[in-house]
């Protein structure tokens, strides 16, 4: 039986219907299908610029350009894979023990039907509760990490929970296999060395920007691949990763960053890991410009994280 699609746009023109990701049918009951699209559409853990509560809403609107066959990965991705937008997880503004709790129960039952979540951010807080689900079905996970800031810190104020902390939150709570896990692309300001060193310490393995360029995409690739291994593995792209040229509208943007094409590639060059769950975060359409850059290039990484899954497909 063939499994969920997009609209043709033969038949209906991409600027007409509900703005679904890639004009996916909009459907919770999950019998039959492999991935889903799920907003979360939650800022509070922000510290700096707020606005990415909007950010799926920015996703699925740019993502209407998007078409079934990946000419970079030479995958028809819809012949292989049924898909669907679950819609928004339900969220408490201004709330985020509550929130994160919420988060965490709606996604149990996403895992448990065997579909392999794609979320929507949000920022970079909403990880945390996603993996403290995505522990109850497969237990400590690799994470590959792509981001501008480690997100390690202890906390901010005397609160343990923003954006800058979901992950020494889940090393602590024993939620990664930290021999498989990486990060990529850290740079900018920071407080001390500790900073950067303090993903080190927790066990990271991490390529910061400068890093990246010297030693080149492919060797970082492979490293990250050679360390992930065939475990499960959860991949979070914060769209801070790309340099704010490309990507303008995020809440704590920082330069020197990567390029549109650069970062693609690397999510490409990620097939043959076994990913489990995606998220992509810290989209803040307020801030996008008038062409909506950075909503069209974070549609396009979500439709490559959708590529990965198909070629992992017969």
């Amino acid at each position: 039986m063939k499994g969920y699609g997009p609209l043709d746009a033969m038949q209906y023109p991409r600027f007409s219907g509900i703005r679904t990701f890639m004009r996916l049918p909009y459907v919770q009951d999950l019998t039959g299908v492999d991935f889903a699209i799920i907003g979360v559409p939650f800022d509070t853990g922000a510290t700096y610029r707020v606005g990415a509560r909007f950010g799926p809403e920015g996703i699925r609107s740019a993502s209407v350009l998007l078409r079934p066959y990946n000419q970079s990965q030479e995958v028809a991705v819809f012949d292989r894979l049924s898909g669907v937008d679950y819609g928004d997880f339900a969220v408490v503004p201004g709330y985020l023990p509550e929130s994160h709790a919420r988060i965490t129960e709606q996604m149990t039952p996403v895992l448990a039907a065997g579909v392999t979540p794609i979320v929507l951010g949000g920022d970079h807080s909403i990880t945390l509760p996603e993996l403290r689900a995505i522990n109850r079905r497969f237990g400590a996970v690799g994470l590959i990490q792509f981001d501008s800031h480690g997100d390690v810190w202890h906390g901010y104020f005397g609160g343990k929970d923003t954006h800058g902390t979901p992950f020494r939150r889940a090393v602590e709570e024993g939620l990664l296999d930290m021999r498989r896990s990486s990060q990529v692309g850290l740079r900018g300001s920071v407080y001390s060395a500790a900073d950067i060193q303090a993903s080190r310490d927790l066990g990271f393995q991490v390529f910061t920007a400068d890093q990246v360029r010297r030693a080149g995409l492919d060797a970082v690739i492979a490293a990250v691949k050679a360390r992930a291994g065939n475990g499960p593995c959860f991949l979070t792209f914060d769209i801070d990763f790309v340099d704010p040229t490309f990507a303008p509208a995020t809440g704590t943007p920082e330069v020197g960053g990567f390029n549109s094409w650069e970062s693609l590639a690397l999510v490409r060059g990620l097939k043959g890991i076994n990913f489990v769950a995606f998220d992509l975060v810290e989209l803040s359409p307020p801030y996008d410009n008038p062409g909506a850059t950075t909503s069209l290039l974070a549609a396009n990484l979500v439709y490559e994280f959708i590529s990965l899954l198909a070629l992992g497909r017969p």
